[in-house]
C-alpha cells in the first residue's frame, strides 16, 4: 500500500512541469497569431459573396422586378405547352432560382434573356402577359450587375481554387461596383446606388483581408499572392482605389512572411 502511494506520489506532475506545460502551450498560441494574424477563423469566401449578391433581393428597386420574372418563370415551368413550344424554338427552357443555390438569380436572369425572343413569342400565343421593354431594360442592366460575382463564385468553388485567387477576386469586384454607377449613368441611379452599397457592404465583410487598419486583420490571403507566381504584384496594384490601399496590404504581406520564414544562419 506504502509503494502504492509513492507510485501515485511520482506519477502526479510538479508544479515546474505544469509551468513548463503551460509556457509551451503559449508559444504555440503566440506562433498561431503570427500565422494567422488576430482572426479567429478565415470565412468562406464564397458564402460570403452570396451575402453581398443577396442584397438585391430585399432591394426595393429591385424586387418588384425580381417577384414579376419568378411568376413569368413559375408559369411557363407549369405548362407543359409553353415549354414545348420554347424548346421547339430555341432549345432551351427556363431557369428557376433557388435560395440556397449560389449565383442562381443570375443564372435565372441570364436564361431569360438569352431566350427572350422566343419567350415573347410564345408568351404572346399563349396569351400572356411578358415583360415591357424597359423591364427588359433594367433586367439586363441587372445581369451586368451580378456577373462579375457568378463568374467569380465559379472560379471560387472549384477544386483547383487557390488561397491566392481570393484577394484578386475581391480587388476585381471592388473596381467592378466603383465602375458600375459610372457605366450605368443615368438611366438606373437605383442600380447604382444598389451597388454602392453593395460595396460598403463588401467591404464590411472582408475588413479582415482588405484593410490592414481592422483590429482581426489578416495578411494572410494577400501573402498568398507573392507565393503564387501566377499572380503579378503589379496586376493587384492595378487595381487600387481609395478605400483599398493594396501597396500598404503588400507591405503587410510581405512583412508577415519575413516572420514566418527562419533566418538563414
Amino acid at each position: 500500500m506504502v509503494a502504492a502511494f509513492k507510485k501515485n506520489v511520482h506519477d502526479e506532475p510538479s508544479s515546474s512541469e505544469e509551468e513548463s506545460q503551460e509556457s509551451d502551450e503559449e508559444d504555440s498560441e503566440v506562433v498561431e497569431d503570427r500565422r494567422y494574424g488576430a482572426i479567429e477563423r478565415t470565412p468562406c469566401v464564397v458564402h460570403t459573396l452570396q451575402l453581398v449578391v443577396n442584397m438585391i433581393q430585399k432591394d426595393l428597386s429591385v424586387k418588384p422586378l425580381l417577384d414579376r420574372i419568378r411568376v413569368l418563370v413559375r408559369l411557363f415551368r407549369k405548362s407543359s405547352v409553353a415549354i414545348q413550344r420554347l424548346l421547339k424554338l430555341c432549345g432551351l427552357t427556363l431557369v428557376k432560382d433557388c435560395p440556397t443555390r449560389w449565383s442562381s438569380t443570375y443564372l435565372m436572369i441570364s436564361r431569360l434573356l438569352q431566350v427572350k425572343d422566343s419567350l415573347v413569342q410564345v408568351a404572346d400565343g399563349m396569351g400572356w402577359d411578358c415583360l415591357l421593354p424597359s423591364e427588359w431594360q433594367k433586367l439586363t442592366a441587372l445581369r451586368d450587375l451580378l456577373l462579375p460575382f457568378a463568374e467569380h463564385t465559379q472560379m471560387l468553388q472549384s477544386d483547383t481554387m487557390s488561397l491566392s485567387l481570393v484577394l484578386p477576386a475581391l480587388l476585381d469586384l471592388n473596381a467592378h461596383l466603383s465602375e458600375f454607377p459610372k457605366a450605368q449613368g443615368s438611366c438606373y441611379r437605383d442600380l447604382a446606388s444598389l451597388s454602392e452599397t453593395m460595396k460598403e457592404n463588401m467591404g464590411q465583410r472582408f475588413s479582415c483581408f482588405l484593410d490592414p487598419s481592422d483590429t482581426k486583420f489578416s495578411p494572410l490571403i494577400a501573402a498568398a499572392c507573392f507565393l503564387d507566381p501566377t499572380v503579378s504584384p503589379e496586376a493587384l496594384i492595378e487595381n487600387e482605389h481609395d478605400d483599398v490601399q493594396i501597396q500598404e496590404l503588400l507591405i503587410k504581406a510581405e512583412d508577415y512572411i519575413a516572420q514566418m520564414v527562419s533566418p538563414v544562419i
